[in-house]
């Protein structure tokens, strides 16, 4: 068989695979059944040396799905009760830069003497960027920058997130913390005129960011276009449920797709404090989260999905699928995202530059 067809049919066997784990997932009732049953069908499957893959197209198209559709929940009163709230996200953005470095103090303080065969400068940074709360691919560059071991850091992330993604959704039904705060979109029926400006608007807004080199274009730029349309009291269209639910299964395929044979030889012991470290980290940001309900009077379960360690759109679409506030939890994500992509690096270097 050429070799150019064989990537496009991994993708659609992987696209197969995660397609019949989500109808087993609607059959049992888990939670997110689109996105926790291909993650880890696809996750089992890349580990077992199965011929996985995921195509960049597909996850970006997904980013762009679910940003369109959780900018239409920004309404002006939304936005208001959210700029209220300032104070709280700023909390939040602390917390995590703190959490993070204590994350990455610990790794590093746990397997620097294991790893004598990496320098101490290089074990130190990619301690720091592998316990940072922030998106996989800009920490494992940041970490390239300064010499770290950027396969470690990959791998913790990529770890971090399966697990918050799965843990917490999981956790949220089992406690019965869904459909407590309800922030229906702006606009709730489909039209099909108004979707395809949407998606011209939201996909200009993609590309205008990516233009521009700021991170995740795919996600961000079309939140942030839907969003100016919601808050102007512009109602194009609602987005579709089925169109909503193939971009969980695609981007969860890109994340299950990360993992290997090889993943789990790594560096066995290193996945193994990440793993645990990363329960504990849900642990204690759920602490922190039920400090902040107490202080802004929103419910603890929204602001768990806001300060947890998880990715932006895994979190906003746990948020999204279980009714828990969303455009809280999509904007403390998205601040802590930026805040974190702008401090990391520069943190490392007033920190840990001059040694």
């Amino acid at each position: 068989m050429p070799a150019s067809f064989r990537f496009p049919l991994r993708v659609a066997a992987t696209l197969l695979l995660a397609l019949a784990a989500a109808g087993v997932c609607l059959a049992l009732h888990t939670p997110l059944p689109w996105m926790i049953g291909p993650l880890l069908a696809v996750s089992i499957a890349s580990i077992a040396n199965a011929p996985t893959a995921s195509a960049t197209v597909l996850r970006n198209s997904g980013q762009w799905v679910i940003g369109g559709a959780l900018g239409l929940y920004f309404t002006p009163h939304v936005v208001a009760l959210v700029a209220g709230i300032w104070w709280a996200i700023a909390l939040a953005i602390v917390w995590a830069l703190l959490a993070g470095g204590l994350f990455g103090l610990w790794l590093e303080r746990g397997h620097g003497p294991r790893m004598p065969h990496v320098p101490e400068r290089s074990m130190r940074a990619t301690a720091y960027f592998a316990g940072a709360i922030g998106g996989a691919s800009e920490m494992t560059l940041m970490a390239e920058k300064v010499g770290a071991r950027t396969d470690l850091v990959a791998a913790a992330h990529s770890l971090r997130l399966v697990i918050v993604t799965i843990a917490i959704p999981f956790a949220m039904q089992w406690s019965g913390l869904q459909g407590l705060e309800i922030n229906p979109p702006s606009v709730r029926n489909v039209q099909w005129g108004g979707l395809v400006l949407l998606a011209l608007a939201t996909g200009a807004g993609a590309l205008l960011m990516r233009a521009t080199g700021r991170n995740n274009p795919w996600f961000i730029g079309p939140l942030l276009v839907a969003i100016g349309f919601t808050v102007s009291g512009v109602q194009l269209s609602a987005v579709p449920q089925w169109l909503s639910n193939a971009a969980q299964l695609v981007i969860a395929v890109s994340l299950g797709v990360r993992f290997s044979r090889e993943f789990l030889h790594t560096a066995p012991r290193w996945l193994l404090s990440v793993a645990c470290g990363t329960l504990v980290l849900i642990a204690v940001c759920a602490g922190f989260a039920f400090l902040l309900a107490w202080g802004t009077g929103l419910h603890p379960a929204t602001m768990i999905l806001g300060t947890s360690p998880g990715g932006i759109a895994e979190m906003s679409i746990t948020a999204k699928v279980l009714q828990l506030g969303v455009p809280v939890v999509t904007a403390f994500q998205v601040c802590r995202l930026v805040a974190v992509l702008l401090l990391v690096g520069p943190m490392y270097g007033w920190l840990y530059g001059r040694r």
